[in-house]
């Protein structure tokens, strides 16, 4: 899995990263991104499974309707704190082809092993459906845009009107965050925009914060095994070092005398 994972990130760079360099290139300006509070920053950082809940509900009720997640499994849900019935009934909402047992194209409910399901069943469909822009897969969005989680946040909180002076094109929306600040896909949140299933009161910031949290996950369901595993090693390593040490005093205790 996480092979592919990689293995499509220069995909998502070409699609996302390079035409955002090109444009703030051309504008001739550094944006400055507003820094967050994210509780998975820093080496014991882990991930808020409240916050990354409400942030698929997010993604399940409004960006799912235009943006896949191909390389995103049902199952990864269970990192966020989903209970083995939960992500079953989650899976199962979907459908997907199969081959019936009399050999004809049927469909099958979703499962915890399947790729969440993709809105459009190909780029062209996508392109199609939205005015010729291909949402970008949300798998690794997190990875591939500088500034992570910090540039969703203030990309969904950045929309505005347009200053004076400022034409827009056909169809974009002025987004303040957004390299070349021109952006065609309109706000997707605003206050109250969901109604948050434990109560949380649903801001536009909120929201952000919330969605920017289960994409940071999904893009590194591993952050917290990685840092498990790093921290044990650096345990191990200042334990080897305490015995080395001790044992080189021991060896060289006669030399020294």
């Amino acid at each position: 899995m996480n092979i592919k994972r990689f293995a499509i990130l220069g995909a998502v760079f070409g699609a996302l990263l390079l035409p955002a360099t090109f444009s703030a290139a051309s504008a001739e300006e550094e944006i400055s991104l507003p820094k967050q509070d994210w509780s998975f920053s820093g080496p014991f950082g882990s991930y808020d499974k409240a916050s990354a809940q409400r942030g698929f509900q997010i993604y399940k009720e409004v960006c799912s309707a235009c943006h896949s997640m191909k390389l995103g499994y049902y199952r990864e849900l269970a990192g966020i704190g989903l209970s083995e019935a939960q992500i079953k009934a989650v899976a199962a909402e979907q459908t997907f082809p199969t081959i019936g047992d009399d050999g004809q194209p049927a469909e099958r409910p979703g499962t915890p092993a399947d790729h969440f399901h993709s809105p459009f069943p190909n780029d062209k469909a996508a392109r199609a459906a939205n005015n010729g822009a291909l949402p970008p897969d949300q798998t690794l969005l997190t990875n591939a845009r500088e500034g992570g989680a910090d540039y969703i946040y203030a990309l969904l909180t950045g929309y505005e009107d347009a200053p004076a002076g400022v034409k827009l094109g056909d169809g974009m929306n002025y987004n303040k965050y957004f390299p070349g600040h021109q952006i065609g896909m309109a706000a997707p949140l605003s206050d109250d925009r969901v109604e948050y299933a434990d109560g949380t009161k649903a801001t536009l910031k909120q929201e952000a914060h919330d969605v920017a949290t289960f994409l940071a996950y999904m893009s590194n369901p591993e952050l917290e095994t990685r840092k498990r595993l790093g921290l044990r090693i650096l345990m191990f390593l200042a334990a080897l070092t305490c015995v080395t040490y001790a044992v080189k005093r021991q060896i060289w205790s006669d030399v020294h005398h």
